[in-house]
């Protein structure tokens, strides 16, 4: 494990840099034999494609696949695949929908693969209550489309179609945050196969309460663990009111600063906007071809409102105003759903839109968080940067909350660029630490942002945490060279 912690913590070269030396072989006949007792041999694959897709996430940190796939179909399966994992000392790396941006579900000593995507049911509605029980294989789409009729929504939205236990998992976030905040505020109750296959529910069973004064806060605990403390089988999530009306818009504006300035302005006077994403020149001229949409190309804020409709009259005359002020111009609005989905097909389609800048060429998306005084000076401070830094690049955000993210195109064969953009990461990262910020705000540690975790929380913050890992997993088994 120590060797391991002090592996080359960038995934962004070739694979024998940052795999353990300490990889596993091929698993042995017996040992796969014994995972087909478990849950039958047609959930069990070795074959090479089907591994290989499971090494990987939607990152560019790559490493040797798993030595396995097993899809379990209900939570007793789990548990005795994690005790017979664990039992022979064998890697367990959880996997959802594979959306990830960090590299967490990269096997990187190889291992067995839990895919959970076949436990897919919406388990419990308890409408009176605003809540909802879930199993992993549950997608936060697929949920909404299960509450169109009920009144009811899940408002975390990361803009991949995504697992909601695998949201959990990451601490995942989204568009929708500065009302709703992130899973972390939004997660009551989590059912936890534990590595060596006890079954733990963080809040009790079956509990479902919106607040609680009793003992340690296992539900936070778990929620942003990224697989490495346990295997999350069942996540209790707090629904809300869906809202009598939806208004969106959006402006362009004469600088970065001026955009940005905005956004501040408008959470000081205490608009309660449903969401603020802030895209740059770069990646609205990117959208717009990509989406054939004619945006003006030029620093633009994608605002929305949730509420009645004078409410919502209200919000958007005073966000105006403030928008106005600072120089904003091309005012669009769109109510009706039809209307309003158009209108954020730029910033829906931003990732693939980013990629289409450089065909054949990888996505890296940053994933910084600061207060939201200091998110102009970064802004700002990062627009030049990359600028001087010859990447092509573009830069989109929650900016609500204060967090956003370069998405920087990379040719994965070109050493030196590859070694730019860690570079650039890496100044990002600290760039915002130093303003007393996190080097993520919504993708989580993974693979690469190992170093910069450290010098967040400290030494004795770094400390805690392995002892808490040593305490729920003192065989280093899951899913071993994330976080720590």
């Amino acid at each position: 494990m120590a060797r391991l912690l002090r592996a080359v913590t960038w995934g962004l070269f070739p694979r024998r840099s940052y795999c353990s030396r300490e990889v596993q072989g091929e698993l042995s006949k017996s040992f796969v034999e014994a995972l087909k007792a478990v849950v039958g041999p047609s959930h069990v694959s070795t074959a090479t494609a089907v591994r290989e897709q499971h090494g990987h996430d939607e990152s560019l940190y790559r490493c040797q696949p798993p030595g396995a796939v097993v899809w379990p179909q209900n939570v007793a399966q789990v548990s005795q695949l994690a005790a017979l994992c664990y039992s022979q000392g064998m890697p367990i790396i959880p996997f959802g929908t594979g959306t990830g941006l960090e590299g967490g579900v990269c096997a990187v000593q190889g291992g067995v693969c839990l895919n959970l995507t076949h436990m897919d049911q919406i388990m419990e509605l308890n409408a009176e209550d605003f809540s909802v029980v879930v199993e992993p294989g549950v997608t936060h789409k697929a949920l909404n489309t299960h509450l169109r009729d009920s009144g009811l929504w899940f408002p975390v939205d990361p803009g991949a179609d995504a697992s909601l236990c695998g949201m959990a998992a990451t601490g995942a976030s989204g568009t929708n945050a500065v009302r709703y905040g992130t899973m972390r505020d939004n997660v009551l109750n989590l059912e936890v196969v534990l590595p060596d296959g006890r079954l733990l529910h963080t809040a009790g069973r079956g509990r479902h309460f919106r607040k609680s004064a009793a003992g340690y806060n296992l539900t936070g605990l778990f929620v942003g663990s990224e697989g490495t403390l346990g295997l999350i089988t069942a996540a209790t999530l707090r629904l809300h009111p869906a809202p009598e009306a939806t208004l969106a818009t959006t402006c362009a504006f004469p600088s970065v600063q001026a955009a940005v300035d905005s956004t501040v302005h408008i959470l000081q006077a205490a608009v309660p906007v449903a969401r603020i994403e802030f895209l740059d020149d770069v990646m609205m001229d990117a959208c717009n071809r990509y989406s054939k949409l004619s945006h003006p190309v030029a620093p633009t804020l994608f605002l929305e409102f949730h509420g009645s409709e004078r409410v919502l009259a209200e919000q958007l005359q005073q966000a105006e105003e403030i928008c106005r002020h600072n120089g904003a111009s091309h005012f669009s609005w769109a109510q009706e759903a039809k209307e309003r989905s158009r209108l954020w097909a730029a910033r829906h389609n931003a990732w693939y839109a980013a990629l289409a800048l450089r065909p054949g060429c990888k996505g890296y998306s940053t994933d910084v968080c600061v207060p939201i005084s200091r998110l102009p000076e970064i802004l700002v401070q990062t627009k030049e940067d990359l600028k001087a830094s010859g990447l092509t690049g573009t830069i989109v955000g929650h900016v609500g909350d204060g967090n956003f993210h370069c998405i920087l195109l990379v040719d994965p064969e070109d050493t030196q660029e590859l070694r730019r953009v860690k570079a650039f990461a890496e100044q990002l990262g600290r760039r915002a630490l130093a303003l007393h910020g996190t080097c993520t705000g919504e993708h989580g540690i993974g693979l690469g942002k190992r170093l910069l975790l450290q010098e967040e929380v400290g030494a004795v913050g770094m400390e805690t945490m392995r002892q808490l890992k040593a305490v729920l997993d003192p065989r280093g088994l899951m899913n071993p060279g994330k976080v720590l």
